[in-house]
């Protein structure tokens, strides 16, 4: 009878340590997943502190372009005015488009080819949002793992005790599927 009991004690142990221990992956994953948003969140920020700076070094060459600075300091201010996580990522792919475009046009003034602080301020941007994308993509990563830590066996089951729920992934804007056109021809 006391060797039972002492199997059942020692099941209920290993039992307890093993929902521990599978308890504290998943805090560790979800973590890691807030960890990651807070990463690009970071980035973001940089790139918004970046384009007002950008828009008014610009904004006295490009007379013809108002429309496109209008439209990107707009994006901007949507994109920090957002509150839920599609909103921001909406806001956030507008702005990339219309920063795509305000380079784009940057590269027909000569002016601006030649000022020191614009091509600093385009450089800045452009590592920014190369970094934004890196970062975009260890989200993804974090996101993957925390969710299928959730859906396996044993996990699935912890989860579900515990309440953890999947983290939504950072899709890519329908703009950006299009694949782009090349025509080398010489006519």
């Amino acid at each position: 009878m006391f060797m039972a009991l002492l199997f059942l004690v020692g099941v209920a142990v290993v039992l307890a340590l093993w929902l521990v221990g599978q308890f504290n992956v998943l805090v560790q994953l979800k973590n890691q997943v807030q960890n990651a948003w807070a990463q690009i969140d970071v980035q973001l920020k940089r790139r918004a502190d970046l384009i007002p700076n950008l828009v008014n070094t610009v904004k006295g060459v490009m007379k013809f372009e108002q429309d496109t600075l209008e439209k990107v300091m707009n994006a901007r201010a949507r994109a920090l005015g957002a509150t839920t996580m599609k909103e921001r990522g909406d806001a956030e792919a507008e702005l990339s488009q219309g920063l795509g475009r305000l380079l784009a046009v940057m590269e027909n003034y000569p002016e601006l080819k030649a000022n020191q602080n614009a091509l600093q301020l385009q450089e800045e941007v452009t590592a920014t949002e190369n970094k934004v994308g890196f970062a975009r993509q260890f989200y993804n990563d974090m996101v993957m793992k925390f969710n299928t830590a959730q859906q396996m066996f044993p996990g699935n089951l912890v989860a579900q005790m515990f309440g953890f729920k999947p983290s939504e992934f950072l899709a890519v804007p329908e703009a950006d599927k299009a694949v782009p056109t090349v025509d080398l021809s010489l006519s």
